[in-house]
């Protein structure tokens, strides 16, 4: 079995994701244990079925949570992540889009990562949350921290050792710093995501300071790193595939379906973990009682039996059901904002250039997190209209 864990792997997975589902799309990794999901059916069953695999595993966070008390805390910032608040939120968007890539036209190399696919999102979210936007690169260094943790469930010993220590360093640093803007929001609310949260009740009971702060690292990785892939991972399909992108030139219509395409051919999230509640049979293997079970998003996505040619990149692909954004009680809430964001970002992107080219031949490194697909820098340049390529 190859290892899905290389930075190898992790650049470029799929042809390990057939060989798994052709051999048989539910197996056990023998390395770490782990149990691997690859078709499309076997990852839908396990995210869509919480009686048979939990969640509960990871923090005290929403994502970690299972029914009834995750409908509960779900329902504390849901009205935040609503299509009709999403889309209240495009000006902003729009213009901070503007702002960062002003910044970066016309010079020779751009990281598009760095200088625009990472702030857009943080900044995004820092807002949402009421935090200070001049703290942005405090705030990644902490979501990657965060999402290093990933290498704690099949990463090397002194890796995993490494992001443990680490998430409670940053855990301790973030509660701290959040405990200054809990006070100020309870003497002065505003409109914001931590005001809410400040005020917040489950059960008749008021959130623990751990409990908001579990939400806070939550929205601060999970409001940014999936649309800074969504955007990286557009950028390296549209470069592979330039007949594609000279299609979605030709026809501006189609982004939001070549971000579904980008969602479906390189899924930001690669794959969700759960926890077997008991013995439960899946394509007819027996996954045991206490189990950890890797669902791979990235795998049923590029299953043929649930899409047709699917190791084509599409931009006009319907229908297009991909799990990328989960499914069932833990589909992510922040979808409509992911998407918008990388609606707003493409299309000023693709105005503002005539061609974007990759920097550099040399391999890209991927981001901090074992469970999540895309570039930790991604070297381009764009070349502005009336340019020389």
């Amino acid at each position: 079995m190859a290892d899905l864990f290389s930075d190898a792997a992790r650049r470029d997975p799929y042809p390990a994701y057939d060989a798994l589902r052709v051999a048989g799309p539910v197996s056990r990794e023998p390395r770490t244990g782990l149990w691997l999901v690859t078709d499309y059916d076997g990852v839908r069953r396990v995210l869509s079925d919480p009686d048979a695999f939990s969640s509960r595993y990871g923090p005290d966070w929403l994502i970690f949570a299972d029914p009834p008390r995750h409908t509960k805390l779900r329902g504390l910032v849901s009205r935040a992540f609503t299509p009709r608040s999403v889309a209240a939120l495009e000006p902003r968007i729009r213009e901070l889009s503007g702002e960062l890539l002003a910044r970066v036209i016309g010079r020779r190399e751009v990281d598009l990562v760095a200088d625009f696919a990472a702030p857009l999102p943080m900044l995004v979210i820092a807002e949402m949350l009421g935090i200070p936007a001049a703290d942005r690169v405090r705030f990644q260094a902490w979501a990657d921290a965060i999402l290093a943790m990933s290498y704690t469930i099949g990463g090397p010993p002194d890796l995993a050792r490494a992001a443990s220590g680490r998430f409670a360093a940053v855990t301790a640093e973030m509660g701290g710093y959040l405990a200054g803007l809990l006070a100020d929001r309870r003497a002065a609310p505003r409109d914001d995501l931590l005001t809410r949260l400040s005020a917040a009740e489950v059960d008749g009971e008021r959130l623990t300071h751990e409990e908001v702060l579990g939400f806070f690292q939550l929205l601060l990785l999970a409001g940014s790193e999936t649309t800074t892939n969504l955007i990286a991972n557009a950028v390296l399909c549209f470069t592979a595939h330039p007949d594609q992108l000279a299609r979605l030139r030709t026809t501006p219509d189609l982004l939001p379906s070549a971000i579904e395409e980008v969602l479906r051919y390189r899924s930001p999230l690669q794959w969700m973990y759960r926890i077997a509640r008991r013995d439960v049979e899946l394509r007819g293997v027996t996954v045991p009682t206490g189990a950890m079970v890797l669902a791979v998003i990235g795998s049923a996505n590029r299953d043929p039996a649930a899409f047709p040619d699917a190791g084509r990149f599409d931009v006009g692909r319907d229908p297009n059901p991909h799990l990328a954004f989960g499914h069932g009680p833990h589909f992510c809430l922040g979808a409509p904002l992911s998407r918008l964001e990388a609606r707003v970002a493409l299309a000023d992107l693709l105005g503002r250039v005539d061609a974007i080219e990759l920097a550099t031949a040399a391999p890209w490194a991927p981001r901090p997190g074992l469970h999540v697909h895309g570039p930790a820098r991604l070297p381009v340049r764009l070349v502005p209209p009336g340019s020389d390529p």
